[in-house]
């Protein structure tokens, strides 16, 4: 694989929520972007999106030559893979049907493209499974929505070639995305099972009364959760440890964290209880909001994190710059 193959034309396979928006994505980033879903109105649908996204792209910073005049739409597998650069996958999360369309993809697609699939749940050993040239295949997971959200996970897959990974990563990072390497294949990458750790505790405190779910959600999102926002746990404990950093940490607070560890909850299923608990207490919580008017007002708040974030590093990196000088 030509490891300096240039990255200007994308295409997207499948434009449900997460594809319409990583569409958006590399549109604002100027790039060329085939699109294909064989769902009804998935056009109209994709259009529809990007032009709602476009207003916070636009308060985030669109590139010089970013349009959305640069997208292209065909209910065509093969002609909207034939000239791509970048495939971004985006389909249903089922194993056959991922490999067929991995083996479907990877014979259409230029030898020297990169084909990513944006999955949270397969892993790409089993995607590229079929595939003629299954180096070139690789994991590239959003958090949604991928337009706002800056991570994304890369996670090779045992016949992805390590320049494909090194691509993946500066392609990424090229436009603006934090890209972090997975190093090994594990069930839900990363993130996802930072969440899931964390939620399975929630459920386990609602199952036994200790709180209620609007109390859960404050307790989160009132509290680490806007430490979350700013800097990641490891980082933050160093923090914690006052003067000494994280040595201190280990040294003096790192026993009671282990003791926690030691009480938290086993739950390892929904009860239909809990299940509806949790049902009644998250429509109580939204008070009426419809899903819409509950998006919103997330992309609103996120809009406002992001900026406050970029510019902070960019004054960080202009302290350092005139430190240097």
């Amino acid at each position: 694989m030509a490891k300096s193959r240039e990255i200007r034309n994308v295409a997207i396979v499948g434009t449900g929520v997460i594809g319409a928006s990583w569409a958006a994505l590399y549109l604002a980033r100027g790039l060329n972007v085939v699109a294909t879903d064989p769902a009804p109105n998935a056009e109209a649908n994709l259009r529809r999106y990007i032009d709602a996204a476009w207003k916070d792209l636009t308060a985030l910073g669109i590139s010089p030559n970013g349009s959305r005049d640069l997208l292209r739409f065909t209910p065509d597998l093969k002609d909207a893979v034939a000239g791509a650069d970048l495939v971004q996958e985006n389909g249903p999360e089922r194993k056959d049907f991922k490999i067929k369309l991995f083996a479907d993809m990877d014979a259409a697609a230029p030898k020297d493209s990169i084909i990513a699939s944006s999955s949270s749940g397969l892993t790409m050993s089993v995607m590229q499974s079929a595939c003629k040239y299954p180096e070139r295949c690789v994991i590239g997971h959003p958090f949604n929505p991928p337009h706002m959200v800056p991570l994304v996970e890369v996670v090779a897959g045992a016949q992805t070639s390590p320049e494909t990974v090194e691509r993946a990563i500066s392609f990424y990072t090229s436009i603006g995305k934090r890209a972090i390497h997975v190093r090994k294949e594990v069930v839900g990458h990363v993130a996802n099972r930072l969440q899931a750790a964390l939620y399975r505790e929630v459920v386990y405190l609602i199952e036994q009364g200790v709180l209620d779910v609007a109390d859960s959600d404050a307790a989160v999102c009132w509290g680490p959760g806007l430490r979350w926002g700013l800097m990641g746990p490891n980082l933050l404990f160093h923090l914690a440890g006052g003067e000494g950093g994280i040595q201190h940490f280990m040294e003096h607070l790192s026993g009671p964290v282990a003791t926690w560890w030691k009480d938290l909850g086993t739950i390892t299923e929904f009860s239909p209880e809990v299940k509806q608990t949790i049902v009644n207490g998250v429509l109580r919580e939204a008070n009426g909001r419809s899903i819409a008017e509950l998006e919103r007002e997330r992309d609103s708040m996120l809009l406002e994190l992001l900026t406050t974030r970029s510019k902070a590093e960019e004054e960080a990196h202009a302290g350092s710059d005139a430190a240097a000088d």
